[in-house]
């Protein structure tokens, strides 16, 4: 997201000295992405972030695919995924492609407070299904609750606390950068005035926590589809001050603005974030179309570029028949999909809907996992059949 924000202490100019109390150096590190040519953030911290002490276990944790040719809109049950109390051992992957990996999760606790965690390969954005708590990071805390995206670089090393054991999560991992939608921006990437949102919804962290620690603190950091145990010598969170354009931040769903019009608007008018293989789209509750003969109902589409994952979180979907809260479902490319018998037709006259899901529509196919076969009703894709048939 493409704003200044700064927390704690800092020099007035980049790359010089800066000074503890007792006359040492602090430590700057450029944190960024895209090279050099990303957006990025200096960090000052009170030792340096390069004092490994040891190396421990790796293990694989790259989804595998059950099936990877994949022509049926599938269903997915996810309510089904059991509560774990492992933050990361406790991700089920669904759906995944080289662009992609989504997850459900289903987190009974909170990571410990000397649990620490770095994704270096994907950009993460967390959908707060159920449950809320606090994202702890080296740059700093956001609260979250209900309905809240979380939006968290790679390579920040962050922990996340839960104020209850119920919770629920939808991990969507991008393999590039996650951004708002370039049409909302203006070339200095300020959100402009038709934007469905601005700066003002968006929560950065807003309490820097430092810890002028040394011993041995253990970093699970994600790389090629690998976690790997690193040992530092110096606490992680160690950071007394920063500033820049890199950091995680929080929006939430409820702050979406819907765009509306006479006639059904198509999908992209509930565009919330994009990326280079794949966009997510927030449906949330809105008025209906108001042209005198309008039909609410989304029409068929032929679904040729895209495949199409829609994760429902509350209400009553109108184009949709036999779903609840937590479902998938999945409409494949290369197949036309579009409301369900009856929803068409009982749309018309309606004056808004009450629906918030997420949605996801990725540019190249996704693959499906066993575990996401473990929970799917696979009569789905002949829901479109007229009584009888």
């Amino acid at each position: 997201m493409p704003f200044y924000h700064k927390l704690g202490d800092f020099p007035q100019k980049r790359h010089v000295q800066f000074r503890k109390p007792d006359g040492t150096l602090y430590y700057e590190e450029l944190f960024g992405t895209v090279g050099f040519a990303g957006m990025s953030s200096l960090l000052y911290h009170t030792h340096r972030p390069t004092m490994v002490k040891g190396v421990g276990q790796s293990i694989d944790v790259r989804p595998k695919a059950a099936m990877d040719h994949n022509l049926l809109s599938r269903k997915l049950e996810g309510f089904k995924v059991a509560p774990h109390p492992d933050f990361l051992a406790g991700r089920v992957p669904v759906l995944f492609n080289s662009d992609v990996i989504l997850s459900l999760a289903a987190p009974s606790a909170s990571m410990a407070e000397d649990a620490f965690y770095k994704n270096a390969d994907n950009d993460e954005v967390l959908f707060v299904h159920e449950g809320s708590g606090m994202l702890h990071s080296m740059v700093g805390n956001i609260a979250f609750r209900p309905g809240d995206y979380l939006v968290i670089p790679r390579g920040l090393i962050y922990r996340m606390s839960f104020e209850t054991a119920a919770n629920r999560l939808l991990v969507i991992e991008s393999a590039s950068p996650v951004y708002t939608p370039k049409r909302y921006r203006n070339h200095f990437g300020q959100l402009l005035e038709h934007s469905p949102f601005c700066e003002r919804d968006m929560r950065p962290p807003s309490e820097l926590e430092t810890h002028d620690e040394l011993g041995e603190f253990t970093i699970r950091i994600k790389k090629e589809g690998f976690l790997h145990d690193y040992v530092y010598a110096s606490h992680p969170f160690d950071v007394v001050g920063w500033d820049g354009f890199h950091f995680p931040y929080a929006f939430s769903i409820h702050d979406f603005e819907p765009i509306t019009g006479r006639v059904h608007q198509p999908p992209p008018v509930h565009q919330t974030f994009e990326t280079d293989g794949f966009v997510i789209c927030s449906f949330v509750p809105r008025l209906y179309d108001y042209h005198p003969q309008a039909i609410p109902a989304p029409y068929n589409h032929s679904n040729i570029d895209s495949d199409e994952v829609l994760y429902y979180v509350e209400g009553d979907f109108m184009s949709r028949t036999g779903i609840d809260r937590g479902y998938i479902s999945l409409h494949p490319a290369g197949i036309p999909h579009g409301p369900h018998p009856g929803t068409y037709e009982a749309s018309i006259g309606k004056q808004g809907t009450e629906e918030l899901a997420v949605m996801v529509d990725t540019f190249k196919p996704l693959k499906i996992t066993q575990q996401a076969l473990d929970i799917e009703h696979p009569d789905y894709y002949q829901s479109w059949l007229e009584p009888g048939m």
